[in-house]
């Protein structure tokens, strides 16, 4: 009697129902060898992740690749590729790199456990919505400046500080089980993370939708003479950062490109006049 074949890993998996892991999307950006493609897509699809994006792969698709997934292949298949990591993000709603370069501007990095909790948290608020996305750079350089100006925080594996380096599909590795490890613990469900209240205006906005108010801001502040057209750069990095850590939902970026408009084009409005006292008979004398 023969044996019936054995249910492959992506239909075994528990996370075929859905899951806040369903909505987070793992970017590789520049990778030089498509090997480590192959290793972080088998290191994904072990921790139940399915969704990742490619930016600019030196080689792909390639056999190594293949070889590498060890039946993970159907995460190859259905990978995306992308010219630029602002595409690649662009339909996200938080974005979170991660770097061992030292910064001297923003919030201190997250921890890997701190990094599944927001990123769960935020993709269980949008999974009717956007997903959330979990980025890495190539494996000599890391995330650039530009790039790292694309994510809302940093995270960082706190790896031996004498011998600080680490394979890239290792550092998929250990991110995507601290997602895992969040992902199984009891979930906490606020009204305002409810997708489904209010008609989800209190959800997140996209990668997208934050770069055009910056746009705006930027705009505004420039035709107001705040900020300096000829070195805009640092007040430009740290505007980003505050609003990044202040993690506006909809409604409210809706509120900042109001006031925003507000200031392009000022609208007269009459003071509303508070009524005074009744008139009561004189005093007499």
């Amino acid at each position: 009697m023969s044996e019936s074949p054995s249910p492959s890993l992506h239909e075994a998996s528990p996370e075929a129902s859905t899951s806040p892991l369903d909505n987070i999307v793992i970017v590789l950006s520049g990778t030089q060898h498509p090997g480590n493609i192959g290793s972080a897509a088998r290191a994904m699809m072990t921790m139940g992740l399915m969704q990742l994006r490619l930016v600019n792969p030196h080689r792909f698709p390639h056999e190594q690749a293949t070889a590498m997934a060890s039946g993970a292949q159907s995460v190859l298949d259905s990978a995306q590729l992308f010219e630029s990591l602002e595409a690649a993000v662009a339909d996200c709603a938080f974005v979170v790199g991660s770097s061992s370069r030292r910064r001297y501007l923003g919030d201190e990095p997250l921890s890997p456990a701190e990094t599944a909790s927001v990123l769960l948290e935020t993709a269980g608020a949008a999974e009717s919505a956007a997903p959330v996305a979990l980025v890495f750079g190539c494996e000599r350089t890391g995330l650039t400046a530009e790039e790292l100006d694309r994510c809302h925080r940093l995270t960082t594996i706190p790896s031996n500080p004498v011998y600080p380096s680490l394979n890239l599909a290792a550092a998929v590795q250990l991110l995507c089980w601290e997602l895992r490890r969040a992902a199984i613990a009891p979930p906490k469900i606020s009204l305002k993370e409810d997708p489904g209240y209010m008609n989800g205006r209190f959800g997140p906005p996209t990668a997208e939708q934050m770069e055009q108010f910056y746009e705006h801001l930027e705009r505004v502040l420039l035709g107001t003479g705040f900020l300096d057209p000829r070195n805009p750069r640092l007040l430009t990095r740290r505007l980003r950062q505050l609003f990044n850590r202040a993690r506006p939902d909809t409604n409210e970026l809706n509120i900042l490109r109001g006031i925003l408009k507000s200031v392009e084009r000022p609208k007269k409005r009459t003071p509303r006049v508070k009524p005074g006292p009744a008139a009561g008979p004189e005093a007499g004398g």
